[in-house]
């Protein structure tokens, strides 16, 4: 249970960074969420967002991070 409960702590303090830099991404107006090729359907009662091109940029940055990680660990 030890190395369960020291889990649960390690990703909490991964979704408090997570928060952190998305609140400070906020304040610097970068415009995730808003790039051109984010799909956004305004229908008379219903919206539907499907955010592409924002989901790519964060996904290229994420795995250039882990790759970048995983190279020192070695």
């Amino acid at each position: 249970m030890a190395e369960f409960g020291k889990l649960l702590v390690f990703l909490g303090m991964v979704l408090a960074a997570a928060g952190i830099a998305l609140m400070l991404l906020g304040r610097m107006n970068v415009p995730l969420g808003r790039l051109p090729g984010d799909f956004l359907y305004r229908g008379k009662h219903t919206t539907v967002y499907f955010p592409l091109v924002t989901s790519v940029v964060v996904s290229v940055v994420l795995s250039v991070l882990l790759y970048v990680v995983s190279r020192w660990r070695r």
